[in-house]
């Protein structure tokens, strides 16, 4: 803890470099002494901010990670009218979430830094962990957001304290969780355009002094909407129904020891990913004039269901000195099958497609266990550390199938299989060389073997090699230091390494079966995170610069509907982060944040297939293929802005209040290389919400919008056969009531 009358001098000290700071805000500038800091803040006062972004609970500002907080307040509003998992796509800074199978099977980029792969065994630079279980598969990544306490965001390398592959940065679900004191839940219902329905709450219930349960559930249902101009059907596609369920029990029989159980399920159903041939103009990146987002033109049957359910438990003791935690997971995928027109269009279209192409993909099992044991000091000293061993096994059977488009009859089957097992030990350790400045340091071993196999061909003939083991072994480290400024006001520096094991894809007719070797970045960050006049502002500011040495890359479609796997010799990164939240008047709150991210592929000898039809834009090698060198990752916008603000208005019962919310990004690649056609036009979405809560929050009732500007913006691409592409959510309406017991 700073002294008061050592406060005082740094201040005087200082005060010209405060001011420089602070001219950035519109607020008056006042400080609060270290009492008003700690305790409940005023009405117009922000909330102090606590992540686990080090394994630690820790005031946000204390932490030399670029990491941001969405809660559960923010998470309600973005996911009122039913949507998914995609809807966090720039919501904070330098985070982009896209999928080419709809709900199911999401694709996260941080800083751009991302994979687009979308084969059954992909792997993914971005962590997804959930109540401190990685979810290691895309298909897992997808579950739903409901009853959730706060999401974390961690920016860059973490792989000295986090399990699995994270060399682009984190992204960390923590469920709201059981407690011993009382009864207590929520229920909350929406109805929306096209008749779509969010139906959600939570009921905790203490079972004794030791014992407590909390059940969750969620249920979620769209109409269909989207006619088949081709078979004459109306309203025919792009709908859904979902139901997940969590149950966590707390056993907490004394101050030491306490066990948290989890049982989670998800059961998803409806259309598959909408695929709309000869949707972008010949020339542009335009959508075609005349475009109807609520008609498709397409003959192949098209649906999709996905079935998980897992579990988790957290055991921790608090002993003197030490605390020590034990965190076993299991997740399961239990089967998923997404089948579509993969090419978007049927025989009869103006102008024609090349081919028909019908297919579908999909899960039979993956089975995933995880284990941690990890050790962490309570040491009233200047050093403290935490230690620990982390053990994976994942067991993956998947399948493509090809169809007759004319018959609908299967004439293809293709199943894998991949084993991967891993191992690591890690620690990492904070030292206070003072009372301003903390150094801390990491450092972890992993190693990583993964065994590949085809298992059954069924009327396709591979190209060899159909199988292949790989292992890897790697140390990472990290090393940062934060510098208190002043007690509000802090400085840092971090500089990470990353790892991701290798990859493998099957082989098809065409192509063998593709590995991507190990891939790793080294990564230097710097920052400032500030508390400004009175807790009624806060900012945080980053600056970034990474590469990645032999990145993982996908290569799909061009000339043919093939996927396979290369490395790039290098990728460059760059960027900066701000954001900026506080009350402008003790009614209005509004929040800021942006990047700014630069991406670039540095491998004068790579080149790949271009599209069947666009204007691809890159050089090209003799061969024909295109030279990506010099290019951007894909889906990796260099700009994307997030703004929000609330007005409220007291009543004299209640609330009344007006809640928007803005996100925008720049430009982006779809593929490696860079076409006229396939590069995706900036987006802005907008949405509103205006709402009344009484009883001190106890009740709400609200109407909102989401993508109230009906954007419609073509998000990703088909690029074997024709100008397909796939796009955004619709603008939706409703409204929506909540309450709290």
């Amino acid at each position: 803890m700073i002294k008061m009358s050592k406060m005082h001098k740094r201040l005087c000290a200082k005060s010209a470099a405060m001011l420089a700071l602070s001219a950035a805000l519109p607020i008056g500038t006042a400080y609060a002494d270290e009492a008003a800091a700690d305790a409940t803040p005023a009405a117009s006062q922000l909330e102090t901010v606590t992540v686990t972004a080090q394994r630690r609970k820790e005031n946000i500002r204390d932490v030399p990670v670029s990491v941001s907080m969405l809660t559960a307040q923010k998470l309600d509003v973005i996911v009122s009218g039913g949507q998914d998992i995609r809807m966090l796509a720039g919501k904070v800074p330098s985070l982009n979430v896209e999928s080419s199978n709809g709900r199911t099977f999401p694709r996260f980029y941080i800083r751009g830094y991302g994979n687009t792969d979308f084969n059954t065994f992909a792997s993914q630079p971005v962590s997804l962990i959930y109540d401190d279980v990685v979810q290691e598969n895309p298909i897992l990544k997808g579950y739903p957001i409901f009853d959730v306490a706060n999401v974390e965001v961690l920016r860059g390398p973490q792989g000295t304290l986090f399990g699995r592959n994270t060399p682009a940065g984190v992204v960390k679900f923590e469920s709201a969780k059981p407690n011993l004191d009382k009864v207590e839940g929520y229920y909350s219902g929406s109805v929306a355009t096209h008749n779509t329905i969010n139906a959600e709450g939570a009921v905790n219930v203490p079972l004794s002094k030791e014992w407590a349960m909390r059940f969750s559930t969620l249920r979620q249902h769209r109409d269909d909407y989207v006619d088949n101009s081709f078979t004459g059907q109306k309203d025919a596609l792009d709908g859904y129904n979902e139901h997940a369920e969590r149950v966590q029990l707390l056993y907490a029989p004394n101050s030491t020891f306490n066990a948290l159980f989890n049982v989670h399920q998800r059961n998803t159903a409806g259309s598959a990913r909408l695929f709309h041939a000869n949707a972008i103009k010949p020339g542009t990146n335009d959508l075609v004039d005349g475009f109807d987002a609520n008609k498709s033109f397409t003959n192949a049957p098209n649906f999709q269901n996905l079935r998980t359910n897992g579990a988790s438990a957290r055991l921790s003791w608090d002993l003197d000195g030490v605390k020590l935690y034990s965190i076993t997971g299991f997740e399961h995928v239990a089967s998923y099958l997404s089948h579509g027109d993969i090419d978007g269009g049927a025989p009869g279209m103006t102008p024609a497609i090349p081919f028909n192409v019908e297919t579908a993909g999909g899960i039979t099992s993956v089975k995933q266990y995880s284990q941690e044991f990890r050790a962490e000091s309570k040491n009233a000293g200047p050093l403290n550390w935490q230690a620990g061993v982390y053990y994976f096994n994942e067991d993956a059977n998947g399948f493509s199938d090809g169809f007759n488009p004319a018959t609908h009859v299967l004439n293809s089957h293709l199943a894998s299989r991949q084993k991967n097992t891993a191992w690591a030990t890690f620690g990492s350790v904070n030292y206070a060389v003072n009372d301003d400045f903390m150094l801390r340091a990491g450092l972890r071993y992993t190693k990583d073997k993964k065994d590949f196999n085809t298992v059954l061909a069924d009327r396709i003939t591979q190209v060899n090699p159909t199988s292949a083991d790989v292992s890897k072994a790697k140390v990472n480290w990290d090393l940062s230091g934060t510098y208190k400024y002043t007690k509000d006001v802090s400085f840092y520096g971090r500089v990470a390494t990353g790892f991701r094991a290798p990859s493998i894809a099957p082989a098809s007719d065409r192509v063998p079966v593709t590995v991507a070797d190990a891939e790793t970045i080294t990564s230097y960050e710097a920052g400032v995170k500030a508390d400004l006049f009175e807790r009624r502002a806060r900012v945080a500011f980053s600056l970034y610069d990474y590469q990645v040495k032999n990145q993982q890359l996908t290569v799909v479609g061009g000339n043919s509907n093939v996927t396979r796997l290369i490395n790039a010799a290098k990728t460059n990164g760059r960027g900066a982060e701000l954001e900026l939240e506080g009350f402008v008047t003790p009614a209005l709150k509004m929040s800021l944040g942006g990047s700014y991210n630069f991406t670039e592929i540095k491998d004068p000898t790579l080149s790949v297939g271009g599209c069947r039809s666009c204007t691809v834009t890159d050089p090209k090698n003799a061969a024909g293929n295109a030279i990506i060198n010099g290019n951007p990752l894909p889906q990796a916008p260099k700009w994307t802005v997030t703004a929000t603000g609330r007005y409220s208005i007291p009543m004299e019962n209640g609330e009344f209040y007006v809640y928007t919310d803005w996100s925008y990004r720049s430009q982006i690649n779809f593929f490696l290389y860079e076409s006229t056609e396939f590069t995706g036009k900036a987006m802005l979405e907008g949405g509103l919400r205006a709402g009344y809560t009484w009883q001190e929050g106890k009740y709400e009732v609200a109407a909102f919008g989401r993508n109230i500007t009906d954007t419609k913006r073509v998000t990703g691409a088909i690029d074997f056969n024709n100008l397909t592409g796939f796009i955004n959510e619709p603008r939706q309406f409703g409204v929506q009531f909540k309450g709290n017991f």
